[in-house]
Formats: structure tokens, C-alpha cells, sequence
């Protein structure tokens, strides 16, 4: 079913806040999904609509390497979370993957109407009751592979086999799809598809469950 990101927007803005004064939004899912474009452009209908910035956080840019995929949280929850449910704002530091470290500049988050966490585990159980809306990006393993090649190059593969066999088990117990509140279609429109046209920029496809 094809929806709008500005529905959508309209709807977290009419959820209640979870975690302290912040509607916390998680856009979870598999690497290369699409995660990222959407989170973009429902933090664009957001703003839109609120006519404040909605800041988006990357979960990647919190690892301190590849070894970090799940064990990042802890961090998260000191640097962004824990400040932004006393109505602080947080900070962060974004991780060099070519350097191996963090970097020195501190990014702010505020404690803005809504923020978006996005990122592989964004929506965990761990902060489902704090989440005013979860959604799950999905889409075919071979689109996935494809897109972080094209992203992040060749150097990468090494790495992916094991990545995207601890995302899966994750996922699965976890229960992440099943605990969202949107399922999203992440890949492509092949040209004989039965889903009507639709502008990305604006609509998404919805998957039932």
C-alpha cells in the first residue's frame, strides 16, 4: 500500500512523547535497505510540518568498529539518549572508519519534538517503550549487497559475510519486524509490479504483515 511521508509525519506528531519530552523515532532494518533515505525524508516532512528541525542520528557513525554492530548502546544511551529524556541535549562523537577512532568535534542533539534514531538495531526491545513510532526497513539480501558495495566499495566485503549473518540473528531474536509499527519496502519497483506509481520523494510502500 503506497502512503505519504507527510501522513506519516502528521501521525508521530500526534503520538505522545516517550522519552522525556522527545517523540523518538527508530528506522531499523537490514544494511542497504534504504534506511537512511527514509529516515531523510520523513525527518524533511517533519520539519515541514513542525517547522523545526528534526535531527536524525546515524547509529554507524556511534561504532567504534566493525566488532561494535550491537554492543554500541550503552554508548548511545550516555551521549544522546540519556540527556535527551531529562530534556537535555545530547552530543556525540562520529567514528573515522579510516582513521580506526573517534573524532574530536562533539555533535549536538537537541531535545527537539521528535528525533530519529536510524540505524541496524535502532528499534530494539531495549527502547521499544521510549519509541513513539518504530518502522522497519526491508528489502531482498542481493538488493542489500549491491547497495553497500556501490556506498562503501569493494574493501567492505571482507567484512559483510559476518555482519549480515549477526544482523539476521539479531533481527530474529529480537522480533524486531514484528514489534514495529510500519514495515517498509525498501527496494526498487520492478517494471511489471502491480503497486501503482509513486513518488519516493514523497510516498513509500507500506508491506502488511
Amino acid at each position: 500500500m503506497i502512503e505519504a511521508y507527510a501522513d506519516l509525519a502528521a501521525r508521530v506528531l500526534a503520538a505522545p512523547a516517550r522519552l522525556g519530552p522527545v517523540r523518538l523515532v527508530a528506522v531499523d532494518g537490514p544494511s542497504g535497505a534504504g534506511k537512511t533515505h527514509f529516515a531523510e525524508r520523513l525527518a524533511s516532512s517533519l520539519a515541514a510540518l513542525a517547522g523545526v528541525v528534526v535531527p536524525v542520528v546515524h547509529t554507524d557513525d556511534l561504532l567504534d568498529g566493525w566488532d561494535d554492530q550491537l554492543i554500541f548502546w550503552p554508548r548511545l544511551d550516555a551521549w544522546v539518549l540519556s540527556p535527551l529524556r531529562r530534556g537535555r541535549p545530547g552530543r556525540y562523537r562520529v567514528y573515522d572508519w579510516h582513521a580506526g577512532r573517534f573524532g574530536d568535534t562533539w555533535h549536538t542533539v537537541p531535545p527537539a519534538p521528535v528525533v530519529i534514531l536510524e540505524g541496524v538495531s535502532s528499534a530494539r526491545a531495549a527502547i521499544r517503550p521510549e519509541l513513539s513510532l518504530a518502522v522497519f526497513v526491508t528489502a531482498p539480501p542481493a538488493v542489500c549487497l549491491r547497495r553497500v558495495l556501490a556506498r562503501d566499495g569493494e574493501a567492505v566485503r571482507p567484512y559483510l559475510d559476518r555482519w549480515r549473518l549477526v544482523e539476521q540473528r539479531h533481527f530474529a531474536a529480537d522480533a524486531t519486524p514484528h514489534h514495529a509499527d510500519l514495515v517498509v519496502d525498501g527496494a526498487p519497483r520492478p517494471a511489471d509490479d502491480p503497486v501503482p506509481p509513486y513518488d519516493p520523494r514523497r510516498q513509500f510502500v507500506r508491506l502488511d504483515r
